[in-house]
């Protein structure tokens, strides 16, 4: 099993809408590095669920249901989107200032490249951040 963090801006699509809906189609991505990511996710992969922007806060944890397949926006089949549902909240939202004071976090993708939609977490990461949610 690997471990993800997407990112979104609540304004633009919310954690909320996501559990409303019971499922995403992640698509629309279109970062070389962040594709190359999605291309790498298997159904059953946890992924942390990141408000960006105005909140800048982890708010859930997600589950892949469906590998990577051709993105429906893209006109261009070099891109490509996962299917994903919602697993449960974070009682206690992470924010960005807790991650970036935990040592244990240090190297943490998010830090390390914080334009990018789509990262991967090291499996002591995810417990790291899955202990500060719940």
């Amino acid at each position: 099993m690997q471990y993800w963090l997407v990112k979104s801006e609540p304004e633009a699509y919310s954690w909320a809408r996501f559990v409303k809906e019971g499922r995403a189609c992640w698509d629309g991505v279109r970062n070389y590095q962040a594709r190359n990511n999605l291309q790498q996710m298997q159904p059953g992969d946890l992924v942390l669920f990141y408000h960006s922007v105005s909140e800048k806060a982890i708010v859930g944890m997600a589950k892949v249901d469906k590998a990577a397949y051709p993105d429906p926006t893209a006109d261009d089949a070099k891109w490509v989107a996962v299917d994903l549902v919602p697993v449960r909240d974070f009682r206690d939202p992470v924010t960005l200032d807790q991650i970036k004071k935990d040592p244990r976090l240090e190297n943490i993708s998010l830090l390390r490249q914080s334009r990018l939609s789509v990262m991967p977490l090291k499996a002591e990461e995810f417990d790291v951040l899955l202990a500060l949610g719940n």
